[in-house]
This record gives structure tokens, sequence and C-alpha cells, in this order.
């Protein structure tokens, strides 16, 4: 480990030259006629966003948004870990390690991180106020650099452990997360407990969750094998390929930013509680900020090794275990799947607070910023 050395995004000119270059040149494929969406990322939508995206969108301006946080980069586990520090306004602000996911960012923090730092801004008590650390996963964005040796979920938990105990000097910290986020979160409640003042999740992530869980199944828990059953069916495609062929995928989508641009803005879309209008949920400008990281740092298949890490043993705890941290969990409505308290409860053992959200998807802390910040104030309030 180093010292942490501050660090302030500026993508070169010539980079961003390059992309408008490679948008123009784009080849678009036809569509069948039908629904939009039916068959993956509308054709018609990806030509007005590539549009935007080479002549409308300000990069610039992202850029400068998520530069009025402070930034830093140490090493950790030998890698550059990239991570925002934004400190809290409080006498006594809570560590908070805010953790995104896949096909997120740190951008995905951008209007959530405020409402967790100076909550008396947002009409909060100013005694629930969080120093927030939000890293870029290792191999994700600003955290990758070519070559650099890739981290399953095990491995990401133990290098946040590592950031926040070892490097920044927290004995304990509260955590937060969703989608992979929610992973590490998980593991964090259960590998580095002692460290940990609670955890909280938008998103149940550990194991258990399948049909044989459920010996004599309630009607809430054959609502969500239902839901299960029509997930696996329809939406696991791209779990399949970046867990089983990475690198082949890589190809394709590093080498064309609007190949890049469907792959994530069909998970965008199919993953929010926008009714097939992405534009609703997420902010055009945001979406593209986020995409144009993983296209500016290259880091798109080293994005993908938590998927192969999963589908080749890499476990977020070890069957049979349980996580008995203080948990609270938030569940969106239009979230990717929403398991029963009874399922969850077979590994959080010590749920201390549950909640229903009236509105939101998978991407909680982008849609939802005000009430995902709300309920993470209100979890780690009875913590302090």
């Amino acid at each position: 480990m180093t010292k942490p050395a501050p660090f302030t995004l500026r993508i070169p000119d010539a980079d961003i030259a390059d992309l408008r270059d490679r948008l123009a040149r784009t080849r678009f494929p036809d569509s069948a006629s039908g629904e939009a969406w039916a068959w993956g990322t509308d054709v018609a939508y990806l030509r007005h966003l590539v549009d935007y995206w080479r002549d409308g969108f300000d990069w610039r301006a992202e850029e400068a948004t998520l530069n009025v946080f402070p930034q830093f980069r140490t090493s950790v586990d030998g890698i550059d870990l990239h991570y925002l520090h934004v400190p809290g306004v409080s006498e006594n602000p809570m560590p908070l390690l805010l953790l995104h996911g896949w096909p997120g960012s740190v951008f995905e923090f951008v209007d959530i991180i405020p409402r967790l730092t100076d909550p008396a801004r947002f009409g909060g008590d100013p005694r629930d106020a969080f120093t927030v650390i939000a890293p870029s996963l290792p191999g994700y964005g600003l955290s990758f650099k070519p070559g650099q040796k890739r981290f399953g979920v095990p491995e990401m938990a133990d290098c946040a452990a590592a950031l926040m105990h070892d490097v920044l000097g927290f004995s304990r910290f509260a955590a937060q997360g969703g989608d992979w986020g929610a992973h590490i979160t998980s593991r964090l409640g259960y590998a580095h407990a002692e460290k940990m003042i609670g955890i909280h999740l938008n998103l149940w992530a550990a194991a258990g969750r399948g049909a044989s869980t459920f010996e004599k199944p309630t009607d809430e828990e054959k609502r969500y094998l239902g839901e299960l059953a029509h997930w696996t069916r329809e939406e696991t495609g791209y779990l399949w390929i970046q867990g089983t062929r990475p690198q082949t995928l890589a190809f394709a989508l590093t080498d064309s930013p609007a190949g890049l641009a469907a792959w994530i803005v069909e998970k965008f879309c199919a993953w929010s509680d926008c009714d097939g209008d992405v534009e609703r949920a997420i902010s055009r400008d945001r979406m593209l900020a986020d995409i144009s990281l993983y296209w500016f740092t290259g880091a798109i298949g080293s994005s993908f090794w938590p998927y192969y890490a999963r589908l080749h043993g890499s476990a977020i705890l070890p069957r049979g275990e349980v996580i008995t941290v203080p948990t609270g969990y938030a569940q969106f409505p239009r979230e990717i799947l929403k398991p029963p308290r009874s399922a969850i409860e077979r590994v959080h053992t010590n749920i201390r607070r549950w909640s229903v959200m009236e509105k939101g998807g998978h991407f909680a802390a982008l849609e939802q910023p005000d009430l995902l910040a709300h309920e993470v104030r209100a979890f780690f309030r009875e913590l302090r």
C-alpha cells in the first residue's frame, strides 16, 4: 500500500476526438419489425443516442461534475485503486463505503453523495451525515490498467476492507451497495464482520435463492419463484456470455463505442423503473458519462471478471454459513429479483430494517437518490 495521491479526471482531447470519429463511422444493424426493445437494444433509439453522443454530449461537463468530489488513488493489493473520499458535514460523520456494480461506475453516486454527506442541505438531520468513500471497483474504470490481475467478489471485498481499515484508518465502517456492490457488501459482512458497523443492500446477493430453497412455498415465495424462472429464461444471456467467454466479447465492445453503448443501455432500460423509456429513469447525459468512462478507460473486458469468477466457483460465503452483522434492505419495485423476507433471513440473520419502496429499479442511486439516501440514513441512525 502507498500513501493516497490526489487525482483529477482529465481525458486527453485526442481520445475524445477519436471517440467522435468512431461514432461517425458506426454501422447499424437492421431490426425485425415489432415492439421496440423486444429483442434487445432498440435500433432507432441507439441511432439517436449515438448522434447525441457524437455531436451534443459534453464529456467535459460530466468530468467536471465528478471532479467536484475529492478523488484519490492508492496502491492496494497490487493495483492502483481509485476512490472518492467526501467528508461529512457534521461533528462525527460515520464512514460509509459506497459500492457500485455493473454496468455502473462512480458516476452512479453523483447525486446521492451530497444527500449522504450533507443531509441538512436536503432537509435532513445533520447528525445523520456520513463521510463517503466510493471506490471504482478493481478492474472498473479508473481502477483499471491493461494487464492487471483480475478480482472476484471475495478479493474485491478484501481490497475494500484494506482501503477502509489499513489505508484510511477506520477501525469500523458502514457499507452500502447494489448489484456487485451488494455482493461485495454482503461478503464484507461475512469475512470482515468485526470491521462492520452494519451493511445496507438494495439487491439480495447471497446464496440460497433457488427453487430447492423452498420446500413448501408460500404464495409470496411462489411469486418469487415465477419471477426467478422468467429471469433465468429471458434475462441471463449477458451473464452467461460474460461469465464464460469474457475475452471474446471484450474485442467487440472495446473496438466499437456504439456496440458498447448498445450492450450497456439495454441493461439501463431493462432494469430501471422506466416503462420502456429509459430516459424517464436515468438522464441521457448520466448514462453517456458512465458509458464514456468504460470507453475511455478500456475497462469493459475486465469488468466482466466477477461474472467469470462467480460461474467458476467464487462464492460470497461458504454453503451453510450466515451473515450476522446488522443488515438493512430496500426493495425497489422494478428490481431484477425481489425475494421474500423468508429467503433473505436464511442468510442474513440480523435484519434490522426492511423497506418496500414505492418507485425505482435496479439502479437505485441513479434513479431515486432521495429515497435511497433516506433509507441509508434511517438504517444507520440506529447503529450510531
